[in-house]
């Protein structure tokens, strides 16, 4: 194996490759193992993070939102397993080799979106999410944030399980878009 990739060969790259796909074709798992990570983080909130995660995606699923809404509605805080302040833009890269462009820019911005509702406490401008008010995929991000992210917050609520989500998972997660 070479010690410099401007030193390295076709076939090298094709034994990286080829060591790659057992790691890429994980990725069910691994997005399970990061949902099952925000049950230890409660951050201050009235639930942990899998509940809220679990109970936006359930408010998704009973309103009868497309698969990919329902997905991201589950996997918008798992960035938060990595780190709190940014976690929409790490959960957006993480997914953006699995879900369409308006899916993954909702994610990457959905605290701007969020803000409309708790900025003003933290002395922070309310109106982020105008300026997306002309890409594509706007109305999707004010669904879900206004009808089921911030309003996801009830430890009394009635969640679906994360197990009967993990079909929708292992969908989306079968393999990234490039393969």
């Amino acid at each position: 194996m070479f010690t410099r990739m401007d030193q390295s060969t076709k076939q090298e790259w094709e034994h990286i490759s080829e060591q790659h796909m057992p790691h890429i074709f994980d990725m069910p798992n691994r997005i399970m193992g990061m949902l099952k990570q925000l049950q230890a983080l409660t951050l201050g909130f009235s639930t942990d993070q899998l509940h809220h995660a679990l109970q936006t995606a359930t408010m998704a699923r009973r309103a009868g939102a497309e698969d990919e809404m329902v997905l991201i509605s589950l996997i918008h805080d798992i960035g938060k397993v990595i780190s709190v302040p940014n976690h929409g833009q790490i959960a957006a890269e993480m997914i953006k080799p699995y879900v369409s462009e308006d899916a993954y820019h909702v994610i990457r911005t959905h605290q701007d979106f969020q803000g409309e509702h708790y900025y003003q406490y933290m002395g922070k401008p309310q109106d982020l999410r105008k300026e997306y008010i002309n890409e594509s995929w706007y109305a999707k991000a004010i669904e879900f944030t206004d009808d089921w992210d911030q309003a996801a917050f009830d430890p009394k609520y009635k969640v679906d399980s994360l197990e009967s989500f993990e079909p929708l998972i292992n969908k989306f997660f079968a393999a990234p878009n490039f393969i």
